[in-house]
């Protein structure tokens, strides 16, 4: 994310203007802009002229629109944002008031103005605009005749490819077909590694598969790349780390970035720290269950007490349309800094963030037990899970 301007009082009120630059910085705007926040960005406007004779004629133009945001709406597989509002400022084709549609899109410049920047808004800009969170993981887990390519960044779990392919099976006495149907599933895998795996980016690569399936497609790999001297296999050979999994489906990853060895090898990545939390987060339920809550009223009720070591947080809670309970999250979370405590916020499109919004999307690990808790019901967490 690149940061054209910043200008915010004391109070918190401004403006700030980006420019995404990729994916991951698409995911962060649409974290950033809430409902009753001006926006105003580049568009394309349908005008209609009538002439002397009556007779009308209609082009598009190119305007900059600032609205007022009621409505945000964002497509991943696109990668494009939209947002829907009422128009604020004074415009030669848009009238005062009337609505119009936003898209933001990536490399095309967008200000957004807010009444109060809260501390999780700015901490999220300095966050996309720091170029040493490109520390990314790729992931390819699969089985026999379907594979999952993807990419793991520090905010989301990006589908690249499925690979899905009818292997014939062995015969009696004839298993070339099903060797045939084999190496066609490996090439495709390959052809899929080369096209959406950048090497300069990623530092690992994760192969993942139940039985022996991924040490064969491995093979498979270095010896396809010796037959046709493919330098960027050749030279990122040592990126690549093999690891069992379940399944060959995507939501094995939650095992797969689990595994010491894959967290020794990616330990430096957010995605990694948020797996690493909810694993102490679930172990700590099991053997110190006074020590493990989850739930909103319960983590207040820890929060009062001071007890709260490790604070795990969806984000999603904080794109809730209640500007108060945004707020609320918003204190919770600086109170538990300003008392020590490690506040780690997960990504709903995250493998993680999925997991932790199970459980409300809200829990926390704390420094003491705290028994009257258990006592207590958790009468909002049905409303917290569908905030």
């Amino acid at each position: 994310m690149k940061l054209v301007s910043k200008s915010i009082d004391r109070d918190g009120k401004g403006s700030v203007s980006l420019i995404p630059e990729n994916t991951e910085d698409m995911w962060h705007t649409y974290n950033l802009i809430c409902e009753g926040n001006f926006v105003s960005a580049s568009t394309i406007r349908k005008v209609q002229t009538e002439s002397a004779t009556g007779s009308s004629n209609s082009y598009r133009v190119r305007t900059t629109l600032t609205i007022c945001v009621e409505g945000i709406d964002f497509d991943t597989q696109a990668c494009v944002l939209r947002l829907k509002g009422r128009n604020v400022e004074e415009n030669k084709y848009v009238k005062m008031g009337a609505y119009h549609s936003c898209e933001i899109t990536r490399n095309h410049k967008y200000t957004i103005t807010k009444a109060k920047w809260d501390s999780i808004a700015l901490e999220r800009i300095d966050t996309a605009c720091d170029p040493a969170q490109n520390a990314d993981v790729a992931a390819v887990v699969m089985q026999e005749g379907i594979a999952y390519i993807c990419l793991i960044t520090a905010n989301m779990t990006i589908d690249r490819a499925k690979i899905d392919q009818v292997i014939p099976r062995k015969r009696k006495g004839n298993v070339t077909q099903h060797e045939k149907g084999l190496t066609r599933f490996y090439d495709n895998i390959m052809q899929g590694i080369l096209r959406h795996i950048n090497f300069d980016i990623v530092k690992c690569i994760i192969l993942a598969s139940p039985g022996f399936v991924k040490d064969q497609f491995m093979d498979y790999l270095v010896q396809q790349a010796i037959n046709t001297d493919n330098k960027l296999i050749l030279e990122n050979k040592g990126k690549f780390l093999l690891v069992h999994s379940s399944s060959g489906f995507k939501h094995s990853l939650k095992e797969v970035l689990a595994d010491p060895a894959v967290m020794s090898r990616i330990s430096e990545t957010k995605a990694a720290g948020e797996v690493k939390a909810l694993e102490a987060f679930y172990t700590i339920l099991e053997t110190d269950p006074l020590r493990a809550f989850y739930g909103k009223k319960h983590i207040h009720k820890a929060n009062e007490s001071q007890a709260i070591e490790t604070l795990l947080i969806s984000d999603k809670l904080f794109r809730c349309q209640d500007v108060n309970e945004r707020k609320e999250y918003v204190e919770l979370v600086e109170s538990v800094r300003d008392s020590g405590g490690d506040v780690k916020i997960f990504s709903s499109l995250h493998v993680s963030g999925e997991q932790l919004e199970q459980l409300t999307g809200i829990a926390a690990i704390l420094r003491f037990p705290i028994p009257e808790l258990e006592d207590e019901s958790d009468g909002e967490s049905d409303s917290d899970a569908d905030a």
